[in-house]
């Protein structure tokens, strides 16, 4: 099968949509399929931690104003062509909001079934950064996604808010995560007494600094006895958290095998995100053996099992945040025990067996065009 995938984001971009084009593109070729991805191009001087796993085409981009980490695409014809000198099966639109706006008018001219993933919460975006305008970016989200010959929401809360508002053709497709990279036995004596060299409860946070992300949820937990909370990745949100987080510990961008070490060398995670359709940090955390604290909303729904792997706070309170922490931090048994139920529940969703959801979600379209064509 050959599948051009048009992403938003891609290596050296640190998120969730680069990182799941990145496992989508690797598992088709290991599958034997001819993937080709779209991206934006980096910003000058970056490079990504790894090669490629197939031929990545780069259209010209600028820094989105005020969040120059975001990358937004501008008009191309390397999109089109290479839907054509690909001669492209299905067209795989991840994130549709810019580039793939333009990829699916592209699949279309040419006739090429195209595939949505809806990843990111628009609606909520809009009410975080504009406090208004959530309508608007549902019709927006409805003008894309409907254009789409099916759309694959991450998460049944996604699922349920897609079909709500509207938007056809709708089937779910999870998230998989590397239990071979995060994994319990790579937590880090020597790295832990760097981060809490008086032996604090180790609590951290995994994830964009960004507006929407509500990390100052966090304040609270800051001013336990005996916690020192740990914060990984960068964002605009950087300066004011390290104001509004005093004791924190900021530790920046880190991948791979490093984060892997950080993620098991924690206590505690702790996700502050309402507006996530999946969360893959929390998967991370999980496959970490760590138990996790996360609002109930969205994609932590459907991973954190109240009570049994971690437990689920009301969206927005800092109060029910502390308070979490806090009662983890009393019960060195119960995080043990909502640890090892989290990294049990997620060993089976490996990158490789979403991927082949996937590749069935793409043989059902190819085969529904091909029903229709008769």
């Amino acid at each position: 099968m050959r599948v051009v995938i048009v992403t938003e984001s891609f290596p050296p971009d640190v998120n969730g949509v680069a990182h799941c084009a990145l496992q989508t593109a690797r598992h088709l070729v290991e599958r034997g399929h001819s993937p080709v991805v779209v991206a934006p191009a980096p910003a000058p001087g970056t490079r990504p931690d790894a090669p490629a796993p197939c031929p990545v085409v780069h259209v010209p981009s600028l820094p989105l104003p005020g969040y120059p980490q975001v990358r937004v695409a501008l008009p191309s014809r390397r999109l089109a062509a290479t839907l054509a000198e690909h001669r492209a099966d299905v067209v795989h639109l991840a994130s549709p909001f810019v580039l793939g706006v333009r990829g699916m008018a592209a699949a279309a001219r040419l006739g090429i079934p195209a595939v949505a993933v809806y990843q990111t919460d628009l609606a909520g975006y809009a009410r975080t950064y504009m406090g208004a305008g959530e309508a608007a970016a549902w019709r927006r989200i409805r003008s894309v996604h409907g254009a789409a010959d099916l759309t694959l929401a991450p998460s049944g809360a996604a699922l349920r808010d897609l079909r709500t508002h509207g938007v056809p053709r709708v089937a779910l497709w999870p998230r998989g995560v590397d239990t071979e990279r995060f994994r319990p036995d790579r937590r880090d004596e020597v790295l832990r007494r760097e981060l809490a060299p008086n032996g604090e409860l180790i609590v951290g946070y995994v994830g964009r600094l960004a507006p929407e992300k509500r990390v100052e949820l966090l304040a609270g937990a800051c001013g336990l006895d005996g916690v020192r909370v740990v914060i990984v990745g960068e964002g605009p949100s950087r300066p004011s958290l390290e104001q509004a987080l005093p004791g924190a510990v900021f530790l920046g961008r880190r991948t791979g095998d490093d984060l892997a070490r950080i993620f098991a060398s924690l206590d505690l995670f702790v996700h502050t995100g309402p507006f996530e359709t999946f969360c893959q940090t929390v998967q991370e955390a999980m496959a970490s053996a760590l138990p996790v604290v996360a609002p109930a909303a969205g994609g932590p729904l459907d991973l954190v099992a109240h009570g049994h792997t971690g437990l689920l706070v009301p969206p927005h309170d800092a109060t029910a945040v502390r308070d979490a922490v806090r009662a983890l931090a009393a019960g060195p048994a119960l995080r043990a025990a909502f640890g090892a139920a989290g990294r049990a529940t997620v060993e089976g969703r490996t990158w490789a067996a979403v991927g082949d959801q996937l590749i069935g979600h793409y043989a059902a379209v190819l085969a529904g065009r091909r029903t229709v064509a008769a």
